[in-house]
């Protein structure tokens, strides 16, 4: 004789799908990336890096205006400010898909160290911003010479 063996969900199985049910519903409901809500968070795209003198931050922004653009430092603190201008379609245009996020904007993010907020350069070149923040003198690390008696 052979015998079938019927698996019966746990209620942990359960409580998963049920889980991920609730997130599939709820997800129709949630903002659209780039809405105020989320999208401040997630615009700009940047990437950071530094080395002993310089931290580099480049950012994307394809569609903006460099005009519209702010940068601040503040302390420790940079600020990229601005807004992308939606595009005027004719008034009889019917959209099928809009994806692209338009209005303000605004992100801020703790640089690695202490920088000369006098010497900070910004350029904008094919949708990218790149900012070159150098180091303030007084946190560069300094060579100490040990003098004998």
């Amino acid at each position: 004789m052979i015998y079938r063996r019927y698996s019966v969900p746990s209620i942990w199985q359960e409580m998963d799908r049920m889980q991920r049910e609730m997130n599939r519903v709820a997800s129709a409901f949630a903002p659209e990336r780039g809405e105020r809500s989320r999208g401040t968070v997630n615009f700009p795209a940047l990437n950071a890096w530094t080395d002993d003198d310089v931290e580099v931050i480049t950012a994307e922004m394809p569609g903006v205006d460099p005009k519209d653009i702010e940068v601040n430092v503040v302390g420790d603190v940079l600020t990229i400010s601005g807004k992308r201008s939606p595009e005027d379609p004719d008034a009889e245009v019917q959209y099928h898909r809009r994806e692209r996020v338009c209005g303000e904007f605004s992100r801020s993010i703790q640089l690695a160290f202490p920088v000369d907020s006098e010497h900070v350069v910004a350029g904008y070149e094919n949708g990218v911003l790149r900012i070159e923040l150098p180091r303030a003198e007084a946190d560069k690390p300094r060579k100490i010479s040990v003098k004998t008696a």
